[in-house]
Parts: structure tokens; sequence; C-alpha cells
């Protein structure tokens, strides 16, 4: 007798609730650390001209959280970019060197 598997319903995401006084922080830079157990993300400021960078928020995940957040980050910049073009990443010594150098002068491209 051939058994006649049914078609599961694709998993319900839980609900979010999202409290109303929740602080919004932008970050521009991330360190990642990682023991056999745990990543962890510590997401900062940096503002171009100053140190230290100010980590806003401390994020640790176990390995498999993380690489399910890998893959969901780069399906959602693959949906980002079919909508709205490439993200193209600054060619350089450093990507922060691209994005925290002074500015040039008035009339001058900036360095290359």
């Amino acid at each position: 007798m051939a058994s006649n598997p049914q078609k599961q319903p694709p998993p319900q995401l839980p609900p979010l609730e999202v409290p109303g006084d929740l602080q919004i922080e932008y970050v521009n830079l991330v360190r990642i650390a990682h023991s056999p157990s745990e990543l962890v993300f510590d997401f900062a400021h940096l503002l171009p001209g100053t140190t230290p960078a100010r980590v806003q928020s401390r994020i640790i995940m176990s390995p498999l959280g993380a690489k399910l957040f890998y893959r969901a980050l780069a399906e959602n910049l693959s949906k980002y970019e079919a909508a709205y073009g490439e993200i193209s990443i600054p060619s350089g010594t450093s990507l922060a060197d691209q994005l925290f150098r002074p500015p040039g002068p008035p009339n001058q491209p900036p360095e290359k």
C-alpha cells in the first residue's frame, strides 16, 4: 500500500512585538568574535576622526542561529539588489579608508 504524504503548510513565523519605547540605533561597524559554542556580534557606531567606536548593541547567537541569519541576510540582500540595483563596495586599501577618509579640498576629487 503506497502512502499518501500530505503536503505540509509552510512554517508560521512567530509574531513579533515591538515595544513603543524601543531604542533604534544606527551602526556602521561590527566586530565579530566566536567560541566553539557561540558567535558574538558587537555593533558599533564610528564617527570619522573619532576613536574608539561606541558599541551600541551586543548580540550573542548560537552557530546554527548565526548561519540561519547569514542565509536570511544573503537572501534579503539579493532581493534588495534585484529591486534597487547592485550594492557596490568601494575598492581601495580598506573599506574603512573609503568610508571614513577626510573630504578633499573644494573643487578637487577625493583621493583614490
